[in-house]
């Protein structure tokens, strides 16, 4: 059946939540290194749909589900609850439609399909501002809202944010209930630290972090590129990616990464 039946079920969904699993599973993927974080999430969600999509039987093909969840079985892998005080789950959080509430659902999706009851720490990297305007407080605040209230139901236990200068995180700072734990800076737009920032995340225990994702780390015209060559003949411009989450579950004592996945939500356009 494979990609005639992936295309048809997609065809009839309103929402695809694909989840790539632990990475270290892939053996595919570990041979490889993508050349960028962008390479690499192009790799899973190809290798994903098209492994998913070889798997579809005459039966499912029937179907009409409005979430239609794709992942590869072998791929997928829960955390020992007797082991999870030994591990960190950490995550960051990419919007790409402007839509805060999605937050709430990447947490819940996160949560379920590592088995825990919450994440250890969240960076939230908003949708990209549009040129010429720059990133703003008012821009920051329904999203840091949704994430509050996910610390304050214990979904998460510590919040930061990505790409913040000195003046914009000592405005959330100020403004926010939950202070960030974290700023995440990129290491392309600059190979030091700006010193008015080291100062001010020293002074208020924020932990600055280094990064090297582009500002899009999945773009709806990307997306639907993807999807076009891994399911033959789709109308993949009627899909719009809505968030990626990209977790990583790590060692305490030893630093290592014990696993590491994407998780996708896109919807439909009916129209």
């Amino acid at each position: 059946m494979g990609t005639e039946g992936a295309r048809g079920l997609l065809e009839r969904a309103g929402t695809l939540t694909l989840q790539t699993g632990n990475l270290l599973n892939w053996g595919c993927l570990r041979k490889k290194c993508p050349a960028t974080p962008g390479e690499e999430v192009r790799d899973c969600i190809q290798k994903t749909l098209t492994e998913w999509s070889s798997k579809i039987s005459q039966d499912q093909n029937q179907e009409t589900l409005e979430v239609l969840e794709c992942s590869v079985a072998q791929a997928l892998e829960k955390i020992n609850p007797e082991e999870r005080d030994e591990l960190k789950v950490s995550a960051k959080l990419f919007i790409v439609g402007s839509n805060s509430s999605s937050i709430r659902d990447a947490v819940d999706l996160a949560c379920s399909a590592l088995g825990v009851a919450q994440l250890d720490s969240v960076i939230i990297a908003p949708p990209p501002v549009e040129d010429g305007t720059n990133l703003s407080l008012e821009y920051l605040q329904p999203y840091w809202k949704e994430l509050e209230n996910l610390v304050q139901n214990k979904k998460i236990v510590a919040i930061g944010a990505s790409d913040l200068d000195k003046t914009l995180l000592e405005q959330l700072y100020l403004w926010a209930q939950v202070k960030p734990s974290s700023n995440q800076v990129n290491l392309a737009s600059c190979c030091v630290m700006p010193p008015d920032l080291t100062a001010f995340a020293k002074e208020c225990d924020i932990q600055l972090l280094t990064h090297n994702d582009p500002k899009e780390l999945l773009c709806e015209a990307s997306f639907q590129e993807v999807l076009q060559e891994s399911i033959q003949n789709m109308k993949a411009n009627k899909w719009t990616p809505l968030w990626l989450l990209r977790y990583s579950v790590i060692v305490k004592s030893r630093g290592i990464i014990k696993s590491k996945g994407y998780i996708i939500q896109a919807k439909r356009n009916a129209s």
